[in-house]
């Protein structure tokens, strides 16, 4: 493993020097021939020329203008028509997340609530053994099996009792 170790440095190395040159801006100047560069285009190429930007360019470039300044009125009118559409699709992704979490919230209170009442019926069920004087016994850890006296029974009717008054309610 260690004999593959700096080979795979090596590797990463190389490809994380290659990622700028990935950053590739492609246009027609004037002549009509195609340009390759790693920086945007002059300023006098028209946004119809520019064939290729890289991703951040991408994400960051505007859509194209037009040549008439809009009017002030439209201008106004177009960034709250699209607002709304997207304020009710992030409300609807909210609305959807919290159905779900609340969805997952009930299924695990129903499962705790089933195990609650397992452990209820199963307590009960040993208190009713306790109070009726079976003898009782448990295995030691070394294997050995230890039979419960006053004391024992005692403790085990408290700890019982505990469990019963936390699970079943």
């Amino acid at each position: 493993m260690s004999r593959f170790g700096p080979m795979l440095l090596t590797a990463l190395l190389c490809a994380a020097s290659a990622l700028p040159a990935m950053a590739q801006w492609k246009w027609k100047d004037a002549n009509g021939s195609v340009q390759y560069s790693d920086s945007p285009p002059p300023s006098n190429v028209k946004e119809a020329d520019i064939l290729q930007r890289p991703n951040a360019a991408r994400r960051a470039s505007l859509p194209p203008t037009s040549a008439k300044p809009a009017p002030a009125a439209s201008a106004v009118a177009a960034p709250t028509s699209a607002a709304p559409k997207v304020d009710k699709e992030l409300e609807d992704r909210k609305k959807k997340q919290e159905e779900l979490e609340a969805a997952k919230k009930k299924e695990v209170e129903q499962k705790n609530a089933a195990l609650r009442k397992e452990n209820c019926t199963q307590a009960r069920n040993y208190m009713k053994s306790l109070e009726d004087g079976m003898r009782i016994s448990r295995t030691t850890s070394t294997g050995e099996r230890e039979v419960l006296d006053d004391t024992g029974r005692a403790a085990e009717v408290k700890r019982t009792q505990a469990i019963i008054k936390s699970d079943c309610k």
